[in-house]
């Protein structure tokens, strides 16, 4: 097994439908780029909601096969006979409702990229057969005699620990070595949580595009409270938080009274919300600005002077301070800047 694993490197924020800032994913994307420039096997490991299959595709996309199919399977969804039935296919009564011939996902993917989805699922006898099938390069269809052959690049997601199902002999050991050849773990949300704005940006941008309309953007306060949520459902449970807020917010700008978050009431704020949001230690002068442009939208240096009463070098070590932190955005040259709140 390789893993792929380098320091950061200097890349857009943007890659193939990933949205990463953050100098884990940075190199978990990196690796995914050196591992679609062959046909190695790529086991992708990770939580639930962590964009597992959006790094299956930046593979595919980044790959020769790309102008090929990329097919999904969950292997989750089906009972093993369907799900025998789904990878190879069925001749026609091969079994009870089986009316017709139907081409499985590895004809379907045939020359492309198949993406097995919790592969960990898999039952023992789908397992043997998939073995079967990357050692030989051939399947035969359920109910059928004609060897089929089959040229296709198997990446696999999961989010179990496989070693531990080996060890039960709930996986097979030798399936396991062939998926496992190369291996990219996707961090949680709570471990790169310097990508959520980008990705809220993201979603409201997606949510543009399909409904016309969608918030401008989220208050400071409203980040902040996503900053320091534990995020149990990752990516996918942030999408599905700015949904929601974008569909009830009665406002153009999403505030913290608009945010809703599991778990998050009462007495057990403490608890489920971790330190280290990027508001946590500012200081009151700070505090006042973000109020401010809140209100107003905009303000220059001197503009801060005034409202806080600080030297221009402690204004502009503020307003850098807040710029480093992604919560305001400076437009124009450093004298005659601008200060806005982050979209």
């Amino acid at each position: 097994m390789q893993r792929l694993r380098s320091g950061a490197v200097d890349a857009p924020p943007f890659e193939e439908g990933a949205v990463f800032r953050s100098t884990v994913m940075v190199e978990v994307v990196e690796a995914a780029r050196r591992a679609a420039r062959t046909d190695a096997s790529v086991l992708i490991t990770g939580e639930t909601g962590t964009g597992k299959e959006v790094v299956a595709t930046l593979i595919h996309r980044r790959s020769a096969r790309a102008t090929r199919p990329f097919v999904s399977v969950n292997c989750a969804a089906f009972p093993e006979t369907l799900l025998e039935s789904e990878l190879f296919g069925h001749e026609k009564g091969a079994f009870t409702g089986a009316e017709r011939r139907r081409e499985g996902r590895f004809e379907l993917a045939d020359g492309g990229t198949l993406f097995l989805d919790e592969i960990a699922e898999m039952s023992p006898g789908a397992q043997a057969k998939l073995l079967r099938v990357l050692q030989e390069r051939q399947f035969t269809r359920l109910g059928g005699t004609r060897a089929i052959t089959t040229d296709v690049r198997i990446v696999a997601a999961t989010n179990r620990n496989l070693e531990e199902a080996v060890e039960r002999k709930t996986f097979r050991e030798d399936l396991y070595y062939r998926l496992n050849v190369v291996r990219l773990e996707v961090p949680p949300l709570r471990e790169r949580r310097e990508e959520i704005p980008l990705l809220v940006e993201h979603f409201l941008g997606d949510l543009r595009r399909r409904h016309g309309r969608a918030p401008s953007g989220f208050a400071p306060a409203a980040m902040d409270l996503l900053y320091r949520y534990p995020w149990p459902g990752n990516v996918r449970e942030l999408k599905n938080v700015v949904e929601r807020c974008a569909v009830l917010c009665p406002r153009d700008v999403v505030e913290a009274a608009d945010v809703h978050l599991e778990g998050t009431g009462g007495d057990r704020n403490a608890a489920l919300l971790p330190r280290g949001a990027p508001g946590d230690d500012l200081n009151p002068r700070q505090r006042a600005l973000l109020d401010h442009l809140a209100r107003h939208g905009r303000c220059t240096n001197r503009d801060y002077q005034e409202l806080s009463g600080t030297s221009p070098r402690t204004g502009l070590r503020d307003l850098q301070d807040l710029i480093d932190r992604g919560l305001v955005v400076r437009e124009g040259r450093r004298r005659g800047a601008v200060y806005r709140l982050r979209d």
